[in-house]
């Protein structure tokens, strides 16, 4: 069955064909780890099962994986050259941190409490003399134009920052973050993986972007999105070299080394293809339904669960509404223990995440996607109110 928009998801025999995972479990989990839609899990086995015919390069896999690249290309407003198909996140920014040329002195302004994918790769910039200049919001998550412009100095070379915060849901203003990091002279890089999928996402004022397949994209894991603005391709060298961005005619290793053109000079070895199948078919099911619709559908079930929350006593860690949020919805209670709530609604089949925050605040988190629907997310009021 393949869903062509959000009205398919009211036949309650249909949604469970197409996420099985409904049949069985109340899933709101997708900032983690999603569980895969039935299309997805079958363009991975379909791929699979063919290389049990066929080397696993057969005829046809490169052109699907070129295929693959335009699609992620307009899911963003990129060009297809200015992408490379690799995950995790974490890789991403690794290679936009290791490969840029950085002088002693050089600053960079990111968000310690963003997820640490994101911190730690330019954290480690400070063993080449350059500075990591934290970002203090007045609030959890809360990254705006003036709290990134109190950060900028003549020293900044780049700014670093998450599209949505893992916990609180907060989404950035991508564009006026951009615009502003451009007009001071610096780059702007972004960890997309908690919005890709969920909210749209442009580049137009982006440098760099990585972001997995596995949260909102709803495809597998360590298959994901790498992009490089072509301007940037002499500047930002490669530090991950093999026999697929090097030159090397006939598999002949060269006495010079010469990349590939475009953003394929990024990837250094043979693709996760298994992988990049599902994730062009979860955004091939993502397109279909409309992500305008996806986003206005997380609205929707945002409502609900910060309502029926704080009617049980909960604080809503983050935006409840406005511009800039997001499905996710994490929230913490004066008296209840949230690591027992969690694992009593895991029992009942409601998968929720549990996280902590640095100071050590105990947190719910819940991210429906657009699949879910308000009968569910009434369950999970009820498994609150069983819970004693």
């Amino acid at each position: 069955m393949q869903i062509d928009s959000l009205a398919q998801l009211a036949d309650e025999e249909i949604r469970r064909a197409a996420f099985p995972v409904c049949r069985e479990k109340v899933f709101l989990a997708h900032a983690g780890v999603t569980a895969l839609p039935r299309a997805v899990a079958d363009a991975v086995i379909d791929y699979t099962d063919a290389c049990t015919r066929d080397d696993q390069e057969y005829e046809g896999v490169l052109r699907r994986i070129q295929e693959t690249r335009r699609l992620c290309a307009d899911f963003i407003g990129a060009k297809p050259n200015e992408i490379a198909l690799l995950g995790p996140t974490s890789l991403g920014l690794s290679l936009v941190a290791n490969g840029l040329p950085w002088q002693p002195g050089d600053e960079v302004v990111a968000y310690l409490d963003d997820y640490p994918a994101n911190v730690y790769p330019w954290m480690e910039l400070e063993r080449r003399g350059v500075r990591l200049i934290p970002l203090r919001p007045e609030r959890p998550g809360e990254i705006t134009p003036e709290v990134v412009a109190r950060a900028l100095t003549p020293r900044t070379r780049l700014v670093s920052l998450a599209s949505a915060h893992f916990l609180t849901g907060y989404r950035i203003d991508i564009d006026a973050i951009g615009h502003l990091v451009h007009d001071h002279g610096a780059l702007f890089c972004l960890d997309a993986i908690q919005t890709l999928g969920a909210f749209p996402t442009r580049v137009d004022h982006v440098d760099f972007l990585s972001a997995d397949a596995h949260k909102w994209m709803l495809g597998p894991l360590a298959a994901g999105i790498v992009y490089v603005k072509e301007t940037h391709f002499e500047r930002l060298r490669p530090t991950l070299l093999g026999a697929w961005n090097v030159k090397s005619p006939g598999f002949v290793a060269q006495e010079t080394v010469a990349f590939e053109n475009g953003a394929r000079r990024y990837e250094p070895g043979v693709l996760n293809c298994a992988g990049l199948f599902g994730m062009r078919a979860a955004l091939e099911l993502i397109g279909r339904v409309g992500l305008p619709q996806v986003s206005a559908r997380l609205r929707e079930l945002k409502q609900i669960l910060v309502t029926g929350l704080k009617r049980r006593g909960f604080e809503i860690y983050g935006p409840g509404d406005g511009e800039q949020v997001h499905a996710i919805t994490t929230c913490s209670h004066t008296t209840r223990d949230l690591g027992g709530l969690f694992q009593f609604l895991k029992e009942r089949g409601i998968v929720t995440s549990f996280r902590e925050d640095r100071i050590g605040t105990r947190l719910l988190r819940l991210s429906p996607h657009f699949y879910n629907t308000p009968e569910e997310l009434e369950k999970v009021f009820a498994g609150i109110d069983a819970w004693t």
